[in-house]
């Protein structure tokens, strides 16, 4: 049946009323999508000023409206998303795929102003999180949300809570209900090596001595490779072999900093900027100017607000006062997503997308950031460059035990008395680290096993406590070093409780983007939570994550669970 639309109905593109039955659809009183709320765009481009709208800002323009308001609003995601001339659906994803924004429906009650979070990742838990956990339950109220969190990065003071920014260590329930009835909230800023400290004694001379000409690329590259230093981030890959791959490619090149360490175990990065955030800085500058990099960003993770502090002022330092001339430098916040970690990953987050990791090839080193060439690289490799440069190559590979070359920076936690970040030679064993760096085991328990990688690193019983630690020494076990995170189980602890914390965790932390991953996790849970562990089907479910996972996460999630079954046996019959 034919009809003709009038000029009007044409021009709004709706159908009249008077053919609308003949069509079966229903005629729409406003256009198509959701309309913007005038309110809550004059709030979100208050938030953004005169800041540019470029996707790439999408997480941190979703941060301000998180800061500023406790929540993100579906009438705030429309804005945004207006004001950005963005998809809503692209922000929408964005903001409900990291854990640090709660975006809430039209229809729900805001959370809480304040919220509470409790770690429970492995070195908090057997230190009493769950206690702590329940003890606050009970004593919240309509303003307080409790919540438990993965890692937050302070495992050597285990269990730690953060109330709204503000880190509680060794945190008893008490200790926290006090700081929320102070309002305690913000993140404390430990004292560190000022910009003026830190050139006083010599820093930024080795740089300037690279821009001036006193030192060249390649001599800087070759003695980065004679050293040996390998990426201290966790994956190894020699730094100075990365240096020349990036400055071979051609240009425009990018350099991303990866300090978003969210390895169950794992503090070394966020020790050493709290300290000495310019020794960090000056590596990493060094590094850019030998690769032909012409900007810098910086992806910092969320928990680590008091060194977001740190980095905030002492970059605008450098730049206010710089030794010589400096690229462009841009610090990101990343927003509560353990997958970023993997490099990947970290570029999609800078780029304002989800994190999720590419698939490879192409490397990062190839296409990477913006797709650009890039070096990546975390902070501790970098934080070793100036000391290499200055003191030699040699200086460096002269420090290591059994066979092993090089210095490694261990963060420790569990059953020790010292716990902490340890810089000791590479290829030290545990029971070397334990009784000469971390004053032995705890009074009343016995060495019973270890992490020697945190989470992904798998678990060893005390028996192989003479493994010398490094890259490459733990392969044949089925373990390895990875970030050189050491997590110490007592008799009071067993690996197959570990296994199941570490399953949780890598389940709740999967991106969600390819299936063995994302559903493996999640079947893993329910049969290492059953009193008899099925052996044939957790091989079978090990081997299809390790096989078929894009990325690092799923590959390494079967360790521990192979760990236990081989090391462990009596645990789970």
């Amino acid at each position: 049946m034919e009809y003709r639309m009038n000029r009007e109905a044409v021009q709004a593109n709706v159908i009249p009323i008077a053919d609308a039955g003949r069509t079966g659809r229903k005629v729409r009183s406003t256009p198509k999508g959701r309309s913007v709320d005038p309110q809550a765009l004059i709030e979100v481009r208050a938030l953004l000023g005169d800041d540019p709208r470029r996707a790439d800002l999408l997480i941190e323009y979703l941060h301000r409206i998180q800061d500023r308001y406790g929540h993100i609003s579906s009438a705030h995601v429309v804005a945004l998303a207006a004001e950005m001339k963005l998809a809503m659906t692209e922000v929408y994803e964005v903001a409900t795929f990291y854990h640090h924004f709660d975006v809430i429906k039209d229809s729900d009650p805001p959370p809480p102003r304040l919220t509470v979070r409790v770690c429970e990742s492995l070195a908090c838990e057997i230190a009493g999180a769950r206690d702590v956990l329940a003890q606050l339950a009970e004593r919240a109220g309509d303003d307080v949300r409790i919540v438990a969190v993965p890692c937050v990065g302070r495992c050597e003071a285990a269990p730690v809570a953060v109330v709204g920014q503000n880190p509680i260590e060794r945190a008893s329930a008490v200790a926290v209900a006090a700081a929320v009835s102070r309002k305690n909230t913000s993140a404390p800023v430990a004292e560190y090596i000022s910009l003026a400290q830190y050139r006083a004694a010599g820093g930024y001379r080795t740089l300037s001595e690279c821009l001036d000409g006193v030192r060249d690329a390649e001599s800087v590259i070759r003695a980065m490779e004679s050293s040996g230093l390998r990426g201290l981030g966790g994956a190894g890959f020699p730094a100075g072999r990365k240096w020349r791959i990036v400055r071979a490619e051609k240009g425009p090149r990018l350099m991303a900093l990866n300090i978003d360490e969210g390895e169950p175990g794992t503090f070394k990065d966020r020790f050493y900027l709290e300290r000495d955030p310019h020794r960090f800085l000056e590596g990493m500058l060094i590094a850019a100017w030998a690769a032909g990099v012409g900007q810098i960003y910086i992806y910092l993770r969320d928990e680590y607000a008091g060194c977001r502090e740190i980095l905030t002022r002492e970059l605008a330092a450098l730049q206010a006062d710089p030794p010589c001339p400096l690229p462009p430098i841009h610090l990101r916040r990343g927003a509560g997503a353990y997958i970023c970690g993997e490099e990947s990953a970290m570029i999609e987050s800078i780029e304002g997308k989800r994190g999720m990791p590419r698939l490879r090839p192409p490397y990062v080193a190839q296409v990477g950031l913006f797709g650009y060439p890039t070096l990546e690289h975390n902070l501790e490799t970098v934080y070793w460059v100036r000391d290499i440069l200055e003191k030699g190559a040699d200086w460096f590979t002269s420090h290591g035990r059994h066979g092993r070359k090089g210095l490694r920076s261990f963060s420790v936690s569990g059953r020790v008395q010292k716990p902490g970040v340890h810089l000791a030679p590479a290829g030290i064993t545990v029971r070397e680290l334990i009784d000469e760096y971390c004053g032995g085991m705890l009074p009343g328990h016995r060495f019973y096993a270890y992490l020697p990688g945190g989470a992904s690193g798998g678990i060893l019983p005390a028996a192989m406590g003479d493994i010398p630690l490094d890259f490459d020494t733990l392969n044949d076990y089925g373990c390895f070093i990875g970030s050189a995170a050491v997590i110490v189980l007592s008799q009071h602890d067993t690996a197959r409780d570990a296994a199941l914390n570490i399953m949780r965790f890598f389940s709740d932390e999967s991106c969600g983007q390819c299936t063995p991953c994302r559903v493996g996790t999640e079947k893993a849970v329910g049969l290492l939570a059953a009193p008899r562990w099925d052996q044939a089907l957790l091989e079978e479910l090990s081997q299809a994550m390790a096989d078929a996972s894009i990325c690092g996460l799923g590959q390494a999630a079967p360790n521990p669970i192979r760990c236990v079954i081989k090391y462990f046996p009596h645990e789970i019959a």
